[in-house]
């Protein structure tokens, strides 16, 4: 059994809607580009660490979500795929081919995260960080 399965899934939801909310306060993220978005649920699973992230997009951005309904998408895929992915160095249909990616739920919904992906403005990171 993986660790982070055993652990609550509050705190790194938490975590990722506070990095996704400051990514769309410093630009990297246009909030237009989220609009779809509001008011639906989305589960990220990371199949390789154990772990179930689910977040709830609203007027005021990002937040975990803890309701015991199902989400509206369940994307899952190991931790370097998702970093591959936001870093674009992996396209995601290559991936959903190899099958290192899984969609599943509302499939639409997964065509605006991937587009809300492809229009992050890594150019509004601090040079330190865009070698990442």
């Amino acid at each position: 059994m993986k660790l982070l399965a055993l652990l609550p899934e509050w705190p790194p939801a938490q975590a990722l809607s506070l990095a996704l909310n400051a990514a769309i306060l410093g630009g990297l993220i246009a909030r237009d580009a989220l609009e779809p978005l509001r008011g639906r649920t989305v589960t990220i699973e990371l199949r390789d660490l154990g772990a179930r992230l689910r977040l709830e997009y609203g007027a005021w951005g990002f937040r975990p979500y803890s309701r015991a309904e199902k989400t509206d998408l369940c994307i899952k895929a190991g931790v370097a795929d998702y970093l591959a992915l936001a870093l674009r160095r992996e396209d995601p249909d290559t991936l959903f081919f190899k099958r290192r990616l899984v969609m599943t739920g509302d499939t639409d919904l997964g065509l605006i995260v991937k587009n809300a992906l492809d229009a992050i403005d890594w150019s509004r990171l601090p040079r330190p960080l865009r070698g990442l």
